[in-house]
């Protein structure tokens, strides 16, 4: 029976899957540009024990584009950065996380869930290997495809500092 679960190390900027304790992938990420903590509204990096609570986009095509979970129906290329230079780019798979540790990532203010954490795709010119997002974690987009096929609602992930 192959035990999955995930490891971020955010000083190392890498997320690391483990099956049966052994890593067997190893991705370069960006974590939140605001550091690390977990109450609402503070856009850092949640920490300690989460599972992926939703998985979202399976049949949607490589850098789809997601709002709110959805699929806007869009693909994203540089004409659409060039027309919105602001938005947050969610593309082609989410893994929604939630955090199972009462008081420190799960319920109240600091509910990882509420406030709307996920691994997701990036577009590839942006930068992996340093903090740049929002809270989320982002990974290149083949490599979340690759990830979300691997993992199921369940799964357990670490987030450290």
């Amino acid at each position: 029976m192959r035990n999955i679960s995930l490891k971020v190390i955010g000083s190392q900027q890498r997320l690391f899957v483990y099956v049966n304790e052994l890593v067997v992938a190893d991705y370069s990420i960006a974590t939140s540009k605001y550091g690390f903590g977990e109450k609402r509204d503070s856009y850092k990096t949640p920490r300690g024990w989460h599972e992926i609570k939703e998985k979202i986009g399976a049949a949607s095509p490589i850098n789809s584009v997601f709002v709110a979970r959805k699929s806007t129906g869009e693909i994203y290329n540089l004409k659409l950065q060039t027309q919105f230079p602001k938005r947050d780019w969610i593309l082609t798979r989410i893994l929604w996380l939630s955090g199972l540790e009462s008081g420190k990532n799960l319920g109240g203010d600091v509910d990882t869930m509420q406030r709307y954490i996920y691994i997701h795709g990036t577009p590839d010119d942006l930068p992996l290997g340093r903090p740049v997002s929002r809270g989320c974690i982002r990974m290149r987009n083949h490599e979340v495809i690759a990830l979300f096929d691997q993992v199921g609602v369940g799964t357990k992930i670490f987030i450290e500092e």
